[in-house]
Formats: C-alpha cells, structure tokens, sequence
C-alpha cells in the first residue's frame, strides 16, 4: 500500500497543481485494507442471503417481492460495502520533501498539510491487532495549536515513521544519523 521514491499508488499522487516549487513526492499511501475486512463479510453476507432469496421469492406471485429483496440489498451493498471502499480508496497519506499531506472525501474533498519545518515530534502506536498486520498509528505534532495529525492503519509503519523522520531532521538541519538524542 506504499509507495516508495518517485511511485506511485493506482496513479494516486499529489496533483502538479498542489505542489510547491522543488518539492517531490516521497511516499504515498492509504490505510491497511484491514478497514475493508468488515465491508468485504457484507458483500459475501449480502451474496449469499440475495443469492438465496431472490430465486425463492422471486417465483412466487407476480415477482415483486424479488424485485424488492434485490432492491434491499443494492442499497445495502451501496452502503455497507461500495461507500467504504470509495472512502478507503480516496483517503490518501502524501509526504514530500517539504510537507505531509492528509486528503480523504468522496463527495467533498478536505485536506490538511503540516509542512516539515513545523514538525516538532514523530511517534508511532501498534496494538497487538497492528503488530500482527504490520501497520500501526503514526502521530504528529506540529508547531500549531491544532491536535496532533494521527494517520492510523499506516502499513508498514517503522519504515514510514523512519522516512518521515529523516526528513523532518533534514528541515532541520539536523544530521540523520545523529546518535547522540
């Protein structure tokens, strides 16, 4: 689900519009797919139950109470699987050389961007679920008064708080192999 130096995620990279002068793009990610475990137990649930439905109801009367089950589950399969994958698939996580940008929506597009100068602390959670998954929660402050940015289900977490890191050490000025913090 990342994508290192110069990839890209299914042609999901910051727009050239958005860029500033010199920056490049980094990394770009999404959340762990463990967020569309649940959709993908009601499409498989939805399968089933209208696939089981539909044929039985379907031949008794004039059909409509068949038109009705599969009309339900449209809506559900809208709503409880279709929806969360748009969600899932439109949430992006961008670094670039000068900033770390969060964009999510489907409809309405919202962001928000903590360039790396203002980076002030670079934390990471993993609870016994992400260990096991190889993800985790990335938490960063910034010189703002707003709530630390906290990009959860991050994969491979390590790797991108390391990353991440580096280049805030090196808006910084300070040396990334400084062993001595």
């Amino acid at each position: 689900m990342c994508a290192r130096r110069g990839e890209t995620i299914s042609g999901m990279s910051l727009s050239r519009k958005l860029m500033i002068d010199g920056e490049q793009t980094v990394e770009t990610t999404r959340t762990h797919v463990k967020v569309l475990f649940v959709p993908f137990l009601i499409l498989l649930v939805l399968a089933v139950a209208a696939g089981f439905l539909v044929p039985r109801v379907g031949d008794k009367g004039d059909g409509v109470v068949g038109w009705i089950v599969a009309a339900v589950a449209a809506v559900l399969l809208i709503w409880g699987v279709l929806l969360p994958f748009l969600k899932w698939y439109l949430w992006t996580y961008t670094l670039t050389t000068k900033r770390l940008l969060e964009q999510k929506g489907i409809l309405t597009r919202t962001g928000r961007v903590i360039p790396l100068s203002r980076v002030n602390d670079v934390a990471y959670e993993k609870n016994l679920n992400d260990r096991l998954l190889g993800c985790g929660t990335l938490i960063i402050h910034d010189a703002s008064e707003q709530a630390g940015l906290q990009l959860r289900d991050i994969p491979r977490i390590e790797a991108f708080h390391r990353t991440v890191s580096n280049l805030v050490f090196e808006q910084h000025g300070t040396a990334r192999n400084d062993e001595s913090v």
